[in-house]
Protein backbone atom coordinates (compact mmCIF):
# COMPACT_ATOMS: atom_id res chain seq x y z
CA UNK A 1 0.00 0.00 0.00
CA UNK A 2 2.12 2.36 -1.45
CA UNK A 3 0.18 5.36 -0.78
CA UNK A 4 -0.37 5.29 3.13
CA UNK A 5 2.54 7.13 4.31
CA UNK A 6 1.74 10.20 1.66
CA UNK A 7 -1.92 10.33 2.80
CA UNK A 8 -1.00 10.70 6.49
CA UNK A 9 1.98 13.02 5.37
CA UNK A 10 -1.05 14.77 3.26
CA UNK A 11 -3.83 14.74 6.49
CA UNK A 12 -1.07 15.47 8.90
CA UNK A 13 -0.25 18.58 6.71
CA UNK A 14 -3.57 20.10 6.73
CA UNK A 15 -5.63 18.85 9.85
CA UNK A 16 -6.99 20.75 12.32
CA UNK A 17 -6.18 20.41 16.19
CA UNK A 18 -8.17 17.42 17.99
CA UNK A 19 -8.02 15.63 21.19
CA UNK A 20 -6.64 12.59 20.18
CA UNK A 21 -3.65 12.34 17.21
CA UNK A 22 -5.31 9.80 15.64
CA UNK A 23 -8.36 11.76 15.26
CA UNK A 24 -6.05 14.49 13.30
CA UNK A 25 -4.61 11.59 11.00
CA UNK A 26 -7.79 10.25 9.90
CA UNK A 27 -10.42 12.36 10.39
CA UNK A 28 -11.42 15.74 7.92
CA UNK A 29 -14.48 17.72 6.61
CA UNK A 30 -16.00 14.95 4.32
CA UNK A 31 -15.72 17.67 0.64
CA UNK A 32 -11.79 17.38 1.87
CA UNK A 33 -12.02 13.29 1.83
CA UNK A 34 -13.57 12.75 -1.12
CA UNK A 35 -11.46 14.69 -3.31
CA UNK A 36 -8.33 13.65 -1.40
CA UNK A 37 -9.34 9.73 -1.81
CA UNK A 38 -10.44 10.80 -5.88
CA UNK A 39 -8.13 13.11 -6.91
CA UNK A 40 -4.90 12.91 -5.10
CA UNK A 41 -5.49 8.82 -4.67
CA UNK A 42 -7.25 7.66 -7.37
CA UNK A 43 -9.71 5.85 -5.65
CA UNK A 44 -13.56 5.08 -6.47
CA UNK A 45 -16.22 4.91 -4.18
CA UNK A 46 -17.05 1.29 -4.52
CA UNK A 47 -19.35 0.80 -2.23
CA UNK A 48 -21.53 2.13 0.87
CA UNK A 49 -24.74 1.44 3.09
CA UNK A 50 -26.12 3.08 6.18
CA UNK A 51 -25.05 2.27 9.98
CA UNK A 52 -27.54 3.63 11.86
CA UNK A 53 -29.22 7.05 10.74
CA UNK A 54 -26.19 9.61 11.39
CA UNK A 55 -23.39 7.52 9.40
CA UNK A 56 -22.61 5.81 6.39
CA UNK A 57 -20.29 3.00 5.87
CA UNK A 58 -17.83 3.90 2.32
CA UNK A 59 -15.52 1.37 0.77
CA UNK A 60 -13.12 3.31 -1.69
CA UNK A 61 -10.89 1.80 -4.16
CA UNK A 62 -8.56 1.77 -6.63
CA UNK A 63 -7.17 0.17 -9.70
CA UNK A 64 -4.27 -1.48 -8.08
CA UNK A 65 -6.92 -3.21 -5.41
CA UNK A 66 -5.84 -0.49 -2.49
CA UNK A 67 -9.15 -0.06 -0.68
CA UNK A 68 -9.86 2.25 2.24
CA UNK A 69 -12.92 2.23 4.64
CA UNK A 70 -14.70 5.51 5.71
CA UNK A 71 -17.46 6.33 7.95
CA UNK A 72 -19.28 9.47 7.29
CA UNK A 73 -21.10 11.22 9.90
CA UNK A 74 -24.07 13.85 9.67
CA UNK A 75 -22.22 16.18 11.08
CA UNK A 76 -20.40 16.80 8.27
CA UNK A 77 -16.71 14.90 9.21
CA UNK A 78 -15.38 11.33 7.47
CA UNK A 79 -12.73 9.59 9.21
CA UNK A 80 -10.71 6.53 7.67
CA UNK A 81 -11.20 3.34 9.93
CA UNK A 82 -9.37 0.42 8.13
CA UNK A 83 -7.34 0.53 4.91
CA UNK A 84 -5.89 -2.62 2.87
CA UNK A 85 -4.65 -3.60 -0.03
CA UNK A 86 -6.02 -6.41 -2.66
CA UNK A 87 -9.60 -5.60 -2.38
CA UNK A 88 -11.27 -7.93 -4.45
CA UNK A 89 -15.21 -6.75 -5.26
CA UNK A 90 -18.05 -9.56 -6.11
CA UNK A 91 -19.82 -9.22 -9.06
CA UNK A 92 -23.91 -9.33 -8.50
CA UNK A 93 -24.94 -12.74 -10.07
CA UNK A 94 -27.74 -12.41 -12.41
CA UNK A 95 -30.80 -14.15 -11.16
CA UNK A 96 -31.94 -14.63 -14.56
Amino acid sequence: MKFLPAFTAVCLAGAASASSPIAEVICEPTERMTQKLSRQFGEELHSWGTRGPEQVMQVWTDKRGDWTMVVSYATGTSCIVAMGENWEGNQAEDPA
